[in-house]
């Protein structure tokens, strides 16, 4: 029996090669922008996401409950800094007490 050599084929053209081998991915699609010209994250983004690292799930509802007092001392900075944060955590809790400071207010003056 005789022995052959066959030479490797070159992995440019080999279909093997091709299909085992990894492509290389494109630009990640990103929807936020320019990164190098404005910041990714915003502040408000950013207050929530700390609130949430100190509170965990119930951040949403005490940003709602620092809202209500804080609209109940009449502060309104600090009512709408925490309104702010329990809209980013969770629309429609804020949009609650929001709803809630409305009502509240329209009782005072009629």
């Amino acid at each position: 029996m005789s022995v052959h050599f066959a030479a490797a084929r070159c992995a440019i053209r080999s279909p093997l090669a091709r299909a085992f081998s990894k492509r290389t991915t494109g630009a990640a699609a990103n929807d936020n922008g320019n990164a190098l010209s404005s910041p990714v994250i915003d502040q408000a983004l950013r207050d929530a996401l700390l609130h949430f690292a100190e509170y965990g799930l119930d951040a949403a509802n005490d940003a709602a409950r620092k809202a209500s007092n804080a609209a109940e001392t009449g502060s309104t900075d600090e009512y709408r800094h925490w309104l702010r944060i329990c809209g980013t955590l969770d629309g429609k809790l804020a949009d609650k007490v929001a709803a809630a400071r409305e009502t509240a207010e329209d009782m005072l003056i009629g």
